[in-house]
């Protein structure tokens, strides 16, 4: 079990993302302000921390510089600032990512898998190609580093599109290795799975259709 520590001082937003995180089987930490998550850090060693940046006393980003230099733990960033100057200043200064709020709990969660997985030398089993990284763990598919989460159909689909990135894949051929079901003829699903995919991966151009064949990936 994966230990968090969730230094937010906004206590909603703490709860909330405690309560989702337990839910999911991680055990939590508590600290909200900066000073209360350096006294946390000193009796305990989390895997990870969500850090917000706008704390009470001693700030996010010193809070950042000082874990950096006693820890290993990886650090996701938790903050409304939006600005890619902010993103690659705390980048640089040693966060492993970058969330803007508001977020996703899900998404929140598919980082935080990620991070865990690099740390713990797990991800050998993920699939890749060019810029799409296809991980087991929790079926998360990467697009440049960013974690997409898919459905177990979603994930099929992906799968089998990754493994033969240059072939183009019939309806038939795509619902019979995702759903290991037989085809219907005037069966939608297919269609309507791979427009969910596009969907999510927010404009990227993942998926290809091929007229009078099917799809393949870009």
């Amino acid at each position: 079990m994966a230990t968090i520590l969730i230094v937010e001082d906004d206590v909603s937003i703490h709860t909330m993302i405690r309560e989702y995180l337990r839910q999911q089987g991680f055990s939590c930490l508590d600290a909200y302000s900066g000073s209360e998550a350096l006294l946390v850090l000193d009796t305990h060693v989390p895997d990870l921390v969500l850090l917000d940046l706008m704390l009470p006393g001693v700030d996010g980003q010193q809070v950042l510089t000082k874990l950096k230099e006693h820890s290993d733990a990886a650090v996701i960033v938790l903050s409304a600032k939006d600005s890619v100057q902010s993103k690659v200043e705390l980048l640089q200064q040693g966060a492993d990512d970058y969330m803007t709020k508001p977020f996703a709990l899900e998404e929140l969660e598919a980082r935080i898998r990620v991070q865990l997985r690099r740390r713990n030398g797990n991800d050998n089993d993920a699939l890749r190609v060019n810029d799409l990284t296809l991980c087991p763990d929790q079926r998360t598919l990467l697009i440049h580093e960013q974690p997409v989460t898919l459905t177990r159909h979603e994930y099929r689909i992906m799968e089998l599109l990754m493994q033969y990135p240059k072939r183009a894949f019939s309806k038939k051929e795509i619902y019979e290795y995702a759903w290991e079901d037989i085809y219907a003829a005037d069966d939608k699903t297919v269609s309507v799975h791979i427009s969910n995919i596009r969907n999510k991966c927010r404009g990227a151009e993942i998926i290809d259709t091929i007229w009078g064949i099917g799809f393949k990936l870009h």
